[in-house]
């Protein structure tokens, strides 16, 4: 006796995966912006130089900006409703989380260069902040992207179907859908 075809269900289950996610980095990116939302009215904020002020702005506008693309599709899936195309509404999501994640990026690192400059110089602020910089490339980007070309290439040496993502059909992965 076989399985019923759940194909159908498989774009709600990839949204409910990409709403995961989000819920997943929304919270740091709120206390990161909330963070820096409040430090211009410390009482040492004035002491720092205008280059530092340049870093505050530019990472607390980046925060800003990561916290308005985690958000959107909350509000974008309730004037939306009801989703008459679920996988272009995640794709829409995902594009919009991949953005969000450059400029949460850029609002850690230069948070990171901001704090750490205070505390033991621009110099080695800034040499702490590239570290950050490369350790987060590499596990934000560069990972999965190349986790995703060798699964790929080893579904293809294996007979099994890659979406042009890359991904692997669930179908091909799933017994239950055999």
């Amino acid at each position: 006796m076989s399985q019923p075809d759940n194909s159908g269900a498989q774009p709600d289950n990839e949204l409910g995966d990409v709403l995961a996610e989000l819920r997943v980095v929304l919270p740091g990116a709120q206390l990161l912006s909330g963070f820096l939302l409040t430090l211009p009215f410390s009482t040492g904020f004035a002491k720092i130089v205008d280059f530092e002020k340049v870093i505050f702005v530019f990472s607390f506008v980046s925060s800003l900006i990561s916290l308005i693309l985690f958000t959107a599709p909350a509000y974008q899936h309730r004037l939306m409703r009801p989703l008459t195309d679920r996988g272009r509404f995640k794709d829409l999501i995902s594009r919009q989380m991949l953005v969000g994640s450059v400029f949460l990026a850029s609002a850690l690192i230069l948070s990171c260069w901001l704090v750490l400059s205070e505390i033991v110089g621009a110099r080695s602020g800034l040499v702490v902040a590239a570290a950050c910089m490369a350790v987060l490339g590499a596990l934000w980007w560069l990972a999965p992207l190349l986790l995703r070309r060798r699964w790929s290439a080893a579904s293809a040496r294996n007979g099994v179907e890659a979406t042009p993502r890359g991904e692997v059909s669930s179908r091909a992965t799933n017994p239950r859908f055999d």
